[in-house]
C-alpha cells in the first residue's frame, strides 16, 4: 500500500479519489459521494461541481453524477497520445506562424472530440487555448473530418440511441468527404468559426485525430479557404509522416 505524501493536499486527493470512484464504480449522488470520501455534503457538492467544470464528471437526468468525457477512453490512434502531441507540436507552431490563426490538435473519443493541444496566434483578437476541452464530434470541424472517414456501420453504431439525427449527419459527412475538409460555423461557440481536416492514418485504419484552424467568425474569408485547407492538409500529412517514421 502506498504511503500518503507528507505534504498531501486533501482537496486534490478527494477530487482524484472521487473521479476514480465515478470511473470505476459508476454514477453516484452527492450524499453517496460525501459518505465515500468522508466529507460533508457541501464539500462533496463543490468537488463534483469542479469535476463537471473540467469534464471529469457530468450530471445525468436523475441528478446523479457519472464519469465525464475526459475519463472516457479516446479512440485507438496510430501512436500514444503523448507521442502524437509531441510529433504534432512543431508542425502546429509552423502552421500558426504561417497563417497567423490559432490551430488545434484533436482526437476522437466515442461521439466527442478531445482537444489535445492548442497553439495560439499572435493577433489581438484570436481564439484562445482549448486544450483539455471536450466537445460533441458532430459539431466540431475536426470531429466531423474524422467521422467522415469512419465506415458507415461504425458511424451508425456510435450514434444509435443518441439525440443526433443520423440521416442529417450522414448527409453532412458525405459533403465533408467530397470536399476533404469540414467547417464549424459557430456551432459550438458564438463568433467562432473553424476549419478541420483529419490526420491520415496508416492504410486500412480510419483516422482518429484531426487538425483545425480556429478564428473569429468576423475574420473568416471564403477566398482564403482553399489556402487554409491546403496548409492544414499538408500539415496533417507531415504529422502522419512523423508517426510512421
Amino acid at each position: 500500500m502506498k504511503n500518503k505524501p507528507p505534504y498531501a493536499i486533501d482537496s486534490v486527493d478527494h477530487a482524484l479519489h472521487l473521479a476514480t470512484l465515478l470511473q470505476q464504480e459508476g454514477p453516484m449522488g452527492v450524499s453517496e459521494a460525501a459518505e465515500r470520501l468522508g466529507v460533508s455534503r457541501s464539500t462533496a457538492h463543490r468537488l463534483l461541481a469542479m469535476l463537471v467544470y473540467r469534464d471529469f464528471a457530468e450530471q445525468g437526468p436523475d441528478r446523479r453524477y457519472q464519469a465525464g468525457p475526459v475519463l472516457r477512453p479516446a479512440d485507438p490512434v496510430a501512436a500514444p497520445v503523448a507521442v502524437l502531441r509531441q510529433a504534432a507540436m512543431p508542425h502546429l507552431r509552423a502552421l500558426v506562424a504561417r497563417l497567423r490563426e490559432t490551430v488545434n490538435l484533436q482526437v476522437l473519443a466515442g461521439t466527442e472530440v478531445r482537444f489535445l493541444a492548442t497553439v495560439e496566434c499572435d493577433q489581438v483578437l484570436r481564439v484562445g487555448d482549448r486544450a483539455g476541452r471536450v466537445l460533441p464530434a458532430h459539431l466540431t470541424s475536426g470531429g466531423k473530418a474524422v467521422l467522415a472517414a469512419l465506415p458507415p456501420a461504425e458511424l451508425t453504431h456510435r450514434y444509435t440511441g443518441t439525440d443526433v439525427n443520423l440521416t442529417r449527419l450522414r448527409r453532412e459527412l458525405g459533403l465533408v468527404r467530397k470536399r476533404g475538409f469540414a467547417i464549424n460555423d459557430q456551432l459550438t461557440e458564438l463568433g467562432l468559426t473553424a476549419v478541420g481536416v483529419a490526420i491520415p492514418w496508416p492504410a486500412g485504419q480510419p483516422p482518429a485525430a484531426a487538425l483545425s484552424l480556429a478564428l473569429p467568425s468576423a475574420r473568416f474569408d471564403h477566398d482564403l479557404l482553399p489556402a487554409w485547407v491546403a496548409a492544414l492538409s499538408a500539415t496533417a500529412t507531415a504529422v502522419a509522416g512523423e508517426l510512421s517514421a
